[in-house]
């Protein structure tokens, strides 16, 4: 009776159980089958990326001047830091008038366009407050 009692037991837990080999197998399909949807993923972020960057536009240095309610004449240039980088901007205040008018020329050049063309905008802003040279 002991033998029988013995043989029972171990049976339904030999058929239940997996090999090594077979975990084994299991595991390096699970691996290979992530490793491919991580490389799916992560081809998916760099396309996002390179679609995520926006150029920068010369309205957006006009609309930072004309929050200005005093201008003088004054040339200026500068980059955009980490917002853009490579990315350089220049500006040219001139006195339009004698009445306060101002005509203001922005240019951006941009790093990756290889022809070097880049914004280029020019406004008019009229600020009678402004100090106005001598002589004109």
């Amino acid at each position: 009776m002991r033998i029988g009692l013995q043989a029972s037991i171990r049976s339904p837990v030999g058929r239940m159980a997996f090999t090594l080999v077979e975990v084994v197998v299991a595991s390096a399909i699970l691996a290979v089958g992530l490793s491919g949807i991580l490389l799916i993923c992560s081809n998916g972020l760099k396309a996002a990326r390179v679609l995520n960057r926006v150029p920068m536009d010369s309205g957006s240095l006009a609309a930072m001047m004309s929050l200005s309610n005093q201008l003088e004449e004054v040339r200026d240039s500068g980059d955009f830091g980490d917002a853009s980088p490579g990315d350089r901007w220049m500006s040219e205040v001139v006195e339009a008038g004698t009445n306060g008018l101002f005509q203001a020329n922005f240019r951006i050049f941009s790093a990756s366009d290889p022809t070097g063309s880049g914004s280029e905008l020019s406004v008019f802003f009229y600020r009678p407050g402004s100090v106005q040279r001598v002589g004109r």
